[in-house]
């Protein structure tokens, strides 16, 4: 069975009960694959992109054949700001329906007028958003130009700048070192592991140090990091004074140099 995710973020869980750890979020308008029904209210939930936790029935709209018609609509993605609101109106007097956040989808209905989007929601309400907060929803990298893809990898993660932490994190609400590597690939098109290591059977590949690019990614005990260029790298970390979203160097000269990281690197990690 499937379900769509009816909130702007829906918390992945390690177990099914609010006080347990949070794992992971889906975000608006994505589908899950409903894996078990441990307790009642509760139920163990597969992503798109292969990773598990338990979410609440509330957050789900419960239904294998609306999950099928949602999956075959045209898609766009939230992209452009960090969140959006969905009014009933092209305007911005219209009454909230939704709020979306980056990287959550909506179904775009005809063309957009005067600089609004009709589209449509999961759960099948129609509604209006600035049409330059969207982008396309891509299912397969966006290029195969290999510059072109790079420079969209490192854009789309410093989009999340500002961002402060959350463990388990993947929206401008609060991210995490993987959620903001791996939102950062999917925005791209290209589904990777959702947690700070090489996985088999995803693709992101071990390479040399010596190779990396932007859009990479620099692996740490624990944690995960993009290379954007210049010698510099962003990542969310939870320490003190950063909070969140930031940039550091791999260059000891630079102010912003992290030697505790740049003596830790385990692996680095590339998709080309």
């Amino acid at each position: 069975m499937k379900a769509i995710v009816n909130v702007s973020v829906c918390p992945l869980l390690a177990q099914p009960t609010f006080c347990s750890t949070l794992v992971d979020e889906a975000l608006y308008g994505m589908v899950v694959e409903i894996l078990e029904e441990p307790v009642p209210g509760w139920y163990r939930v597969r992503t798109h992109y292969r990773y598990e936790g338990f979410v609440s029935r509330d957050d789900l709209i419960l239904d294998d054949d609306a999950a099928a018609r949602w999956e075959s609509l045209p898609k766009n993605i939230i992209y452009h700001k960090n969140t959006c609101d969905v009014l009933s109106a092209p305007k911005v007097q219209g009454y909230f329906l939704k709020s979306v956040p980056r990287g959550g989808l909506v179904s775009p209905l005809g063309e957009s007028e005067k600089g609004w989007q009709k589209v449509l929601l999961a759960d099948g309400q129609e509604g209006y958003l600035p049409a330059a907060i969207l982008a396309p929803h891509y299912t397969a990298p966006l290029s195969q130009d290999e510059a072109v893809l790079r420079q969209a990898l490192v854009d789309a993660a410093l989009s999340y700048a500002g961002t402060h932490y959350r463990w388990g994190g993947k929206s401008p609400l609060g991210i995490d070192c993987s959620g903001l590597v791996s939102m950062a690939y999917m925005l791209c098109g290209i589904l990777i592991y959702r947690d700070a290591n090489i996985r088999e059977g995803f693709p992101i590949h071990e390479i040399s140090i010596e190779h990396v690019k932007p859009g990479d990614l620099l692996f740490f005990p624990g944690h995960v990091a993009m290379y954007i260029g210049g010698g510099r790298y962003c990542h969310s970390t939870g320490k003190n004074g950063d909070n969140g979203f930031t940039i550091n160097s791999l260059i000891p000269s630079h102010p912003d140099y992290r030697e505790d990281l740049r003596n830790c690197i385990t692996q680095v990690g590339s998709y080309f």
